[in-house]
């Protein structure tokens, strides 16, 4: 089994702005660096560009939600109703895209170089726990300011990767920035990401090991899914042990799990091994 590393909430919270303030400046490099932003990027249908006004988009809602700014429009930007999780996330990022057009495009980099600043500006000070409210999530899901830098953290590295893959320049998401995006938002999302229909029924319990750091137990339970950290001692059906880096682009979808697991970075074992291709199956994606 890997080495798991113990929870220090204000310690992680900390290292996780650290690591988000080192990764907005080369995000803005890698931006300025593009040759082509028509150029097809490592998302679907969506250029590099795209992929730029995403994060611009993504860089003002974290950073109006984190100061508590009221003047936001979200009436005219949110998704109608009360939608699943996914077709929120979904209707939003095609959203996203459409907000920065044009000549705005050219100067993604120094916008995104801004409201990083701001957002770690406007946070530092703040406890790791302080609620957030983010709509565009619901009403249901309990975000908190260590959650959202965690987000911003995995938004910048994952979608780093997309610019960089479509513009055929380097990108390298560290071992360390990926453990700190497991830790600080994977067990909130990942439980708002539960396929509800897929887990109706389902009943199993993973004992879920990222090499060096959290260890996390998610527990699906007919329709419900729970993500602790540090979980005391229980039974568990299966247990993957995981490199960083690997979990999270196979998370995001981004690399394919079978290749993780040819190269050792992914591992299942415990009493029910097989039920290890089940929890990428029951979480859904945008």
């Amino acid at each position: 089994m890997g080495t798991v590393t113990r929870f220090d909430p204000v310690t992680e919270h900390a290292k996780a702005r650290a690591a988000l303030g080192a990764a907005v400046p080369r995000l803005v490099r890698l931006l300025r660096e593009v040759p082509d932003l028509d150029a097809a990027s490592g998302v679907p249908d969506w250029s590099v560009g795209d992929v730029g006004s995403h994060l611009a988009a993504v860089y003002l809602a974290y950073t109006a939600v984190a100061s508590g700014d009221e003047s936001m429009n979200w009436d005219g930007i949110l998704p109608p109703g009360d939608a699943p999780f996914v077709e929120r996330i979904t209707a939003m990022n095609a959203t996203s895209i459409g907000l920065v057009t044009g000549d705005e495009r050219a100067h993604l980099g120094d916008f995104l170089a801004e409201r990083g600043e701001i957002f770690l500006r406007i946070t530092e000070g703040l406890a790791h726990d302080t609620p957030v409210a983010a709509p565009w999530y619901g009403e249901q899901l309990p975000l908190t300011i260590a959650a959202v830098t965690g987000l911003m953290l995995s938004e910048t590295l994952v979608h780093g990767l997309d610019i960089a893959r479509g513009a055929g320049l380097p990108w390298h998401i560290g071992a360390d920035e990926a453990r700190l995006v497991l830790g600080q938002s994977m067990p909130t999302m990942m439980a708002a990401a539960l396929d509800p229909a897929k887990a109706r029924g389902v009943s199993i319990a993973f004992d879920l090991v990222v090499k060096g750091g959290p260890r996390l137990a998610v527990v699906v339970d007919d329709g419900a899914m729970t993500v602790t950290r540090d979980a005391p001692p229980r039974a568990y059906d299966c247990r993957l042990t995981v490199s960083p880096t690997a979990f999270l682009l196979v998370s995001f979808r981004r690399t394919p799990i079978w290749k993780e697991v040819a190269l050792g970075r992914m591992r299942a074992g415990g009493r029910r091994p097989w039920l290890a291709p089940r929890l990428g199956r029951l979480v859904a994606t945008p």
